[in-house]
């Protein structure tokens, strides 16, 4: 009799492993030439057992695309004897300069505030870190104003019930990066979750450069930034003798 209930307990514990993410992107490179208008990616996958088979049960996908992080100064603008001026400023030392998140439900439905925070899976639970000491209520509002301003920009995106599952095993979801987007490399994590809990995270990446004149442009101005400056303003002055010449003439 003991050694059926330890078999019981042993298929008990193998069904009870953890699946396997099998996560890809429609492309590993995005390349921003002259005209470049954004791009529209395709993140897809399956969800397998421990042995490589349908994993046959019910779970979650949420996906996170973050692009590389920088720093970010945010003024905020008072209105003063009737004119905007810019008041109080704070910076964020490591804001994501892209972030997008994608999942089957909405996330209060997937998982509790307090996962829902480990893992950045909302805009509401992105972490960002300001320099120097500030109240935690002017943290809230200006992590709010930052939030929102890229939100306009289409910089962060959120898509509850973006992705779309395919018989418990396939998933993907579309995510589009606009024109503004920053080169760097951007990191796709993808979460499988289940009864709110986490059971499966996989990382696809994709790098987004510039190629052709733009290309030589970023270099130029990354490796001789003098000699860089000393052209654009060669450029800027020549361009307005030429424009004023012309205006002369006519």
């Amino acid at each position: 009799m003991m050694r059926v209930w330890a078999l019981l307990a042993c298929m008990l514990l193998l069904g009870a492993r953890d699946p396997i993410l099998v996560p890809e992107i429609s492309q590993h490179e995005v390349q921003v030439r002259q005209g470049f208008t954004g791009a529209d990616l395709l993140l897809f996958g399956a969800i397998l057992s421990p042995e490589g088979s349908r994993a046959a049960q019910d779970y979650d996908i949420v996906v996170v695309l973050e692009g590389p992080v920088q720093s970010i100064v945010l003024r905020e603008k008072q209105k003063i004897a009737g004119m905007w001026i810019n008041a109080d400023s704070t910076e964020f030392r490591s804001a994501p300069s892209y972030f997008a998140v994608s999942s089957s439900r909405p996330i209060a439905d997937i998982v509790d505030d307090k996962t829902a925070a480990i893992y950045e899976l909302g805009l509401k639970w992105l972490q960002l870190s300001p320099i120097g000491v500030i109240e935690p209520a002017e943290q809230q509002r200006f992590s709010a104003g930052l939030v929102d301003l890229m939100r306009r920009e289409g910089l962060y995106r959120e898509d509850q019930g973006g992705v779309k599952m395919s018989g418990q095993v396939l998933y993907h979801a579309r995510i589009g990066l606009p024109s503004s987007v920053q080169t760097g490399t951007y990191t796709a994590e993808t979460f499988a979750i289940r009864n709110g809990k986490v059971v499966a995270s996989a990382i696809t990446r994709v790098d987004v450069t510039k190629e052709g004149f733009e290309r030589f442009v970023a270099v130029a101005a990354e490796d001789n930034g003098l000699l860089y400056g000393l052209f654009a303003v060669l450029v800027s002055v020549g361009m307005g003798w030429i424009a004023g010449r012309l205006f002369a003439l006519v």
